[in-house]
């Protein structure tokens, strides 16, 4: 894969999303990475990394410094102008790792109201794969009924449940597997788990 969008919303599991990207600079050249102004608080809170800065720019340092990774471009989610919001900016497929509700339903009736919504639907109409974990549970019927929305226009749902046959040791080894399977969804080569067999 050349370049893609991770997005990462305002639900808890964030350290899903950062380790989704870790995978994918492995494999991709760009990463394009969207990140809810409610996220922040959340990654901040649920992994201890503070991204939050005054500027798009001064926040994409922060998170380049992370990653020791200069191929990640930061987008804010206020910006509708950037590249992501046209469909004729070629990528090979967007993640929203986590995915909130409220990102799901933004997506799941085209509402872009931001750019994670906008990129979204702009992925779904020039039909890129679009890989979605939602994170919420009990899940009810909305939630249900736009997951099935979007699993019938193609979308993979892949809601971030780990495996235990594998006998993980550790939470990281929990991550792994999610992360592990959201790659298998999209066709991306890995080795962070032990396959049934």
């Amino acid at each position: 894969m050349k370049s893609c969008i991770v997005a990462i919303t305002g639900a808890s599991g964030s350290i899903y999303g950062i380790r989704l990207i870790e995978e994918l600079l492995k494999s991709i050249d760009t990463v394009h990475l969207c990140i809810s102004a409610q996220a922040f608080d959340n990654i901040k809170i649920e992994t201890g990394i503070a991204w939050s800065a005054e500027t798009a720019s001064a926040i994409e340092k922060k998170i380049r410094h992370h990653f020791s990774a200069d191929t990640i471009s930061f987008h804010s989610d206020t910006n509708l102008a950037a590249p992501l919001s046209s469909g004729s900016y070629c990528n090979e497929g967007m993640f929203v790792v986590p995915c909130s509700m409220k990102t799901l339903s933004g997506i799941a009736n085209g509402y872009a109201s931001n750019l994670i919504e906008r990129s979204a639907d702009v992925t779904l109409k020039e039909g890129r794969p679009l890989i979605l974990a939602p994170r919420e549970m009990p899940l009810n019927a909305i939630h249900l009924e736009n997951m099935l929305k979007l699993a019938r226009l193609g979308v993979k749902i892949a809601p971030p449940i780990p495996a235990f046959y594998q006998k993980p040791q550790s939470v990281e080894d929990l991550i792994d597997f999610v992360i592990g399977k959201i790659l298998d969804s999209a066709g991306i080569a890995h080795t962070l788990f032990q396959r049934w067999h």
